[in-house]
């Protein structure tokens, strides 16, 4: 007799396994071109702008959450998020990507209750938690400084 157990354990036999070792293969390839990317800008600002190591980053970063929003914007990195799953939540880009998705979502709610309201709601739990736990640990090595 077929009940809810037995229909869940027959039915598992026909569901289609999921491709985990090019899931990661895609996934590492795509993350990993961002990255490559994200050096390539690096190294474009040190030798074509003059910036030093250090500073080449922030400029960087920026270009990189322009790009990602703008991708996301056009709906291409919705494309790309598809094919490389979780190489495309590389830190930088999947960052602005959530915010920039989140805001496009409402905007038709207007500018203010639409896309302002809305812009961190994925976003701003990382962000607050970021914030904390950076904190605390700017604590905890205050206070082992200066125990030792």
């Amino acid at each position: 007799m077929l009940n809810e157990k037995n229909y869940k354990e027959e039915s598992k036999t026909y569901h289609p396994k999921p491709p985990y070792l090019l899931n990661i293969i895609k996934a590492f390839v795509v993350g990993g071109l961002i990255c490559l990317f994200g050096e390539v800008l690096t190294n474009m600002y040190v030798h074509w702008f003059g910036f030093s190591e250090t500073e080449a980053g922030n400029p960087t970063v920026a270009t990189l959450i322009l790009l990602s929003s703008l991708a996301t914007g056009l709906g291409v990195y919705d494309k790309l998020g598809q094919f490389a799953g979780a190489g495309s939540a590389v830190p930088v880009t999947g960052f602005a990507n959530s915010v920039t998705s989140a805001a496009l979502e409402h905007k038709s709610e207007g500018l203010v209750l639409g896309v302002a309201t809305n812009l961190f709601k994925l976003a701003g739990s990382v962000i607050v938690f970021g914030v904390v736990s950076a904190y605390v640990l700017g604590i905890l090595r205050y206070i082992l400084q200066a125990l030792f």
